[in-house]
């Protein structure tokens, strides 16, 4: 590996603070224009590219059958590697500057609604024992704090507090969030925590949630949970935790919530990431609205 691209992962590592895997994926998409630049150009110098050869790599990708959502991704990992090179000061200008992103198609994705939540919650039937009691205080987490899966996955024992009714999660870039405990919620950790502390053996004691063998959750293991649960409610194409964190955010603000304590509650850096999910708050703005004003009623 050169200095450069050397330099950039550690940049990325250190100062972004990014996951190990979010860094592989953005030096595998530079090392993957390199080859291209090496094959179709005989050029090995990334710092003297220029944006008709990144147009061309584009054209080949598309060419190829990569999506438009892939073509971006790697563009992006592209422009941070030459945003760097800016940063410290061996190029003068981004090849990328006047870069436009491909279109791609706006994936609308549906929240639950309450009552889908209600039956979950009020009516399922829930093993018995620790892992109903997990299962249903996983499914309350996402549904009344809008945490992501990797943060309630890597959530610690030292970090739920139930005697002042916080817990704080790690979120993306390693910024750390406290979030509130509802009644209900604290009611089903001291539960679970009775529960934890009845399995034979705890491999991962520090990780709040774990499996009856005693090690922390995976992924799939956390998706396949909330598919289970909302399919016995719910004909909706998509039942993720995703849609959970986003099911939060959706009634939250058709409650009322003003739209910057969403940001917070979320964890977003920026409003724009918030507003994605106000488009069925809408819906329900629109409803209210057409049977409250005089001129809908004529």
């Amino acid at each position: 590996m050169d200095n450069s691209k050397q330099a950039f992962r550690d940049y990325l590592q250190l100062e972004k603070n990014y996951s190990k895997h979010t860094v592989l994926n953005y030096c595998a998409d530079v090392d993957f224009f390199e080859t291209f630049l090496n094959a179709e150009f005989d050029q090995e110098n990334l710092l003297e590219v220029n944006y008709s050869q990144i147009r061309s790599w584009i054209v080949s990708l598309v060419d190829a059958g990569v999506s438009n959502v892939s073509v971006n991704r790697k563009i992006s990992s592209l422009k941070s590697y030459y945003k760097f090179l800016l940063k410290s000061k061996q190029i003068e200008v981004s090849p990328l500057l006047k870069h436009k992103a491909l279109k791609t198609p706006k994936k609308i994705q549906i929240p639950f609604s309450e009552k889908e939540l209600d039956m979950v919650l009020n009516q399922l039937q829930f093993p018995e024992g620790f892992e109903g009691v997990r299962d249903k205080l996983i499914i309350d987490l996402f549904y009344t704090t809008g945490i992501r899966r990797t943060e309630l996955i890597h959530l610690m024992v030292s970090n739920v507090n139930t005697s002042n009714k916080t817990f704080k999660v790690l979120g993306k870039r390693n910024k750390e969030r406290i979030l509130p405990m509802l009644p209900v919620v604290e009611k089903q950790m001291q539960s679970y925590f009775s529960e934890r502390a009845n399995l034979e053996q705890i491999k991962d004691k520090d990780f709040f949630f774990v499996t009856q063998k005693g090690v922390k959750l995976n992924d799939s293991f956390v998706y396949r949970l909330i598919n289970h649960y909302f399919s016995n409610v719910s004909e909706k194409v998509k039942k993720s935790p995703h849609i959970l964190r986003h099911t939060f955010a959706t009634h939250l603000l058709n409650n009322g919530a003003d739209i910057n304590s969403v940001k917070e509650l979320l964890g977003h850096s920026s409003l724009a990431s918030t507003q994605v999910y106000t488009h069925s708050s809408l819906s329900e703005l629109k409803k209210v609205y057409g049977n409250a004003h005089p001129r809908n009623q004529k």
